[in-house]
């Protein structure tokens, strides 16, 4: 079984950054892809980011790919998401998630494994 614990979530101004980082508790992330999601209130949970452990290919939402960046560090089996030039639009709980079999990398819907979320507010 595989839990995920999210860090690095805070309160930030616009225009400030925070790195966001997922570490894997039970077996390493060999083999899963790893998504960043996040979830305002009031909307559905959206695709933001997800990097494939076995290639290290990485796939950014189109409206974050200029701002925000994916990448793993192996040592640590931590997946981290690193959010620049923060907008108050970008204020919402992000959640880590993991699964090994993903046909569609921004479906909420084929990832197996989810941590708890991490608050990221932005003010204006």
């Amino acid at each position: 079984q595989v839990q995920l614990v999210e860090s690095g979530g805070g309160l930030v101004q616009a225009g400030g950054y925070l790195r966001l980082s997922c570490a894997a508790s039970g077996r390493t992330f060999s083999n899963y892809v790893v998504g960043w999601f996040r979830q305002a209130p009031g909307k559905e949970r959206e695709f933001v980011a997800a990097i494939s452990w076995r290639d290290g290919s990485t796939y950014l939402a189109n409206s974050m790919k200029d701002r925000f960046t994916i990448s793993r560090d192996n040592a640590k089996n931590t997946a981290n998401l690193q959010m620049n030039s923060l907008k108050p639009d970008d204020t919402a709980v992000y959640y880590c998630a993991a699964s090994i079999a993903i046909r569609r990398i921004g479906n909420v819907e084929e990832y197996e494994h989810w941590g708890q979320g991490t608050q990221v507010t932005v003010s204006s």
